[in-house]
């Protein structure tokens, strides 16, 4: 098991620039420290809110490939913070928190929230119609006092509001379908929904109202029909990431 604090990746150093703006969605312009101005792949495709801050830090990694478009990678952004340090770096890259909880349980992180597991797939049909995928698909050790299958929905959750983390940050059609495929399975299976909170200065997780109304609504209905909410915390580093741990939640964003 990975202590909290500890290093649960690690990674060559990224390189540290400044943003000069973020198009089409999936590209970024950035001036590394250099001076030099290159364009990024950006996997995060919504509205970034409260880490988009053109003039801000960046870092970027440095990936050349035949198969790729572009030879760099936007991974983390600085943003202000509400607490002492006054910044923190988060993550954006929305294809790492998936990698980031597989890790967690194959470590034993989260042994005390879903038990001991012998198998995790990924990437897994369900759903009413079979055509959803779930993020993570883990069969419980045999020794388990719960055998029942556990289905993961991973959401990368960067928006706050002081200490309090977001999610959503816009309205999400996929992620109300996600809410009603958990609730659908939540009679005969565990249906976790796994806020990943991808800065270390966070308290607390709430979904994201004031964004997604709608959103905020199907939580409460998928927490009232047994979906179980396991938010995890990381840290942010230009070399590594580190675990955080679990944090609570509340029922909604304003209490």
């Amino acid at each position: 098991m990975i202590e909290i604090g500890k290093t649960i990746v690690e990674f060559p150093p990224l390189r540290e620039g400044v943003l000069v703006k973020r198009y089409k969605r999936f590209l970024a312009d950035v001036e590394l420290d250099n001076g030099e101005i290159v364009t990024a792949h950006c996997a995060n495709t919504g509205p970034m809110k409260g880490v988009l801050w053109p003039g801000g830090r960046v870092r970027l990694k440095y990936c050349p490939s035949p198969k790729r478009k572009l030879d760099w990678s936007w991974e983390q952004a600085e943003v202000p913070s509400h607490n002492e340090l006054k910044r923190c770096w988060v993550g954006i890259n929305t294809s790492l928190p998936n990698k980031l909880i597989r890790n967690l349980i194959e470590a034993n992180c989260l042994e005390k929230q879903i038990g001991a597991i012998s198998i995790i797939k990924a990437e897994v049909a369900y759903g009413r119609n079979g055509k959803s995928r779930i993020d993570l698909l883990l069969e419980p050790e045999a020794s388990n006092i719960d055998t029942r299958k556990i289905y993961i929905e991973v959401k990368n959750t960067t928006w706050c509001d002081n200490s309090l983390a977001l999610f959503p940050d816009s309205v999400t059609i996929r992620g109300q379908k996600h809410l009603k495929e958990l609730m659908s399975i939540a009679i005969t299976s565990r249906a976790v929904l796994i806020p990943c909170i991808s800065r270390s200065d966070m308290e607390i997780f709430a979904p994201g109202d004031l964004a997604d109304p709608l959103y905020g609504k199907l939580f409460r209905e998928a927490i009232s029909k047994g979906v179980e909410v396991i938010p995890c915390s990381f840290g942010f580093f230009s070399d590594h990431i580190t675990w955080e741990g679990v944090k609570p939640f509340q029922h909604s964003q304003n209490i």
